[in-house]
């Protein structure tokens, strides 16, 4: 798995290539370099310089933190640092992020890491979370699997099997990309849950942007709040946190969910 270094990095590399839906020849050409050279990697009867196997992990988008697992199984050092959010290194990061979270308001956001447990929230995020089983509310929270249980929001999510069936699909294509298996496992707990009957997901395909985004539809004491989501990614980051962290905020999908957004968030 591409999650240990405990294999050689020529079969580690075979994985992340194989992952990519790449030949050999693809590598090759993508990574400048010749296709019998890649396979003496793959194979193990050339030993990759620490320069090459950063250049061969680049061309094949591997995450920061499975790069160092590579760099690891070869005999090198890792090169990418892992902090903690609230290390005085994050800093500019972190008031980065307080910055975008605040600005959103009176929309909700929130900051996830890799596995989505939730690392901050803006004001408009807790009202929407009412009624939820406070054990999953305790940190660390996971948001899916707070969406999904039939605890958390599920029985309040009026186009519930739309919304599981968008969750299950954007993991699985992480699944794929990086073969977390943290992740896989999560994706297999939330698939078993079972799906209430008054959010079977009959409202697929009403509303205003049918065949264009997935919204997500709660029910809420203020009506039915329509929701569409973006998630902004640092590019340029480094730092193997950093890489990790994303910032998923909600906007209104509709005048009336703007509305009643406004109206329940006071300004700070």
């Amino acid at each position: 798995m591409p999650h240990t270094a405990t294999r050689p990095v020529g079969a580690l590399l075979r994985d992340w290539r194989r992952r990519r839906g790449l030949s050999q020849l693809d590598l090759a050409c993508e990574a400048d370099i010749s296709a019998r050279h890649v396979s003496f990697v793959e194979t193990g009867r050339a030993q990759p310089s620490r320069p090459m196997l950063i250049h061969l992990a680049e061309r094949l988008d591997v995450p920061l933190r499975d790069r160092n697992a590579l760099l690891l199984a070869a005999g090198y050092a890792p090169v990418y640092t892992e902090h903690r959010l609230d290390d005085p290194a994050l800093q500019a990061a972190k008031r980065a992020v307080e910055l975008v979270l605040t600005g959103h308001e009176p929309f909700p956001a929130l900051a996830v890491d890799r596995h989505w447990t939730l690392v901050a929230a803006n004001r408009a995020v807790a009202p929407l979370l009412a009624g939820a089983d406070t054990s999953l509310l305790r940190p660390p929270v996971n948001v899916l699997r707070l969406s999904l249980h039939p605890a958390g929001l599920a029985p309040r999510i009026a186009n519930l099997g739309q919304w599981r069936e968008h969750v299950l699909l954007r993991l699985a294509r992480q699944i794929d990309a990086g073969g977390d298996p943290v992740l896989a496992a999560l994706r297999a707990e939330l698939a078993d849950y079972p799906v209430p009957k008054d959010g079977d997901g009959t409202a697929a395909e009403d509303g205003e942007h049918p065949g264009v985004v997935v919204p997500l539809r709660l029910r809420t004491d203020a009506g039915e709040l329509a929701f569409l989501s973006t998630t902004t990614v640092f590019g340029t980051a480094v730092d193997v946190t950093l890489s990790e962290l994303a910032i998923e905020a909600f906007f209104p999908a509709d005048a009336a969910t703007a509305d009643a957004l406004r109206a329940a968030l006071p300004p700070p």
